[in-house]
């Protein structure tokens, strides 16, 4: 076991901008690839149901999978370090990660302490918080799995990306009704759109096309 410490960042956008602007220069970094808020997943996180699953959510192959996703973070996944700290924003999206990676860890019986930096849109750190992984596995499991609201979550920021991504797919959500409320705008004016306006989201133009899509699809049945 090394003694360095992993920098778990969420995405290849804040890995890119970090690289770029020296931030962290010499520590090791790596990206979480993932967008956990948007999709189906499974309850054992990177076995092989959740490989196959994740792939499909994404359209892409198995093997693109883990070449975008799995190969960043096999210096977590082979258990090579014992100090942690993760850096992630605030919103829905990276929240939605945070609780991925804390479950799985506590899937592994990580014992550590994790130091957690939540950052602004410009990827200044903002806030840092203490953890140890414990009960995540559980936590993920009712809210990703089960979609319902645990009774406690210590957390601020991640209780209120839990209550988002529990109802933002919701057809009385704001995003749902925003969509629904620009049924006739052309489909890239309307992701620039929400883009702008539900930044606490943190979805990408990826998820939003695809929202954009299934809604007009079904009115169209």
């Amino acid at each position: 076991m090394q003694n360095q410490t992993l920098h778990i960042l969420n995405g290849q956008s804040m890995f890119d901008h970090f690289k770029k602007t020296g931030f962290l220069d010499g520590e090791m970094m790596i990206p979480f690839n993932e967008a956990m808020c948007y999709g189906k997943t499974t309850e054992n996180i990177f076995s092989n149901d959740f490989i196959e699953k994740r792939a499909e959510v994404h359209h892409v192959t198995i093997q693109q999978y883990a070449d975008i996703t799995l190969k960043p973070l096999e210096p977590l996944l082979n258990g090579e370090f014992t100090n942690l700290e993760l850096w992630f924003d605030s919103d829905m999206f990276c929240q939605m990660n945070i609780l991925t990676i804390l479950a799985w860890l506590d899937q592994n019986q990580h014992k550590g302490i994790i130091t957690l930096h939540i950052v602004d849109d410009f990827f200044t750190p903002i806030e840092k918080y203490t953890l140890k992984a414990n009960d995540y596995a559980a936590l993920y499991k009712q809210v990703l799995i089960q979609k319902l609201m645990p009774s406690e979550i210590t957390s601020p920021p991640l209780k209120k990306g839990v209550e988002l991504y529990l109802n933002y797919l919701n057809p009385d959500s704001d995003l749902q009704i925003y969509i629904r409320e620009h049924i006739n705008t052309p489909e890239n004016e309307l992701v620039r759109s929400l883009l702008d306006q539900f930044k606490e989201y943190g979805l990408g133009d990826t998820q939003y096309i695809a929202l954009i899509q299934n809604f007009r699809s079904e009115i169209n049945r």
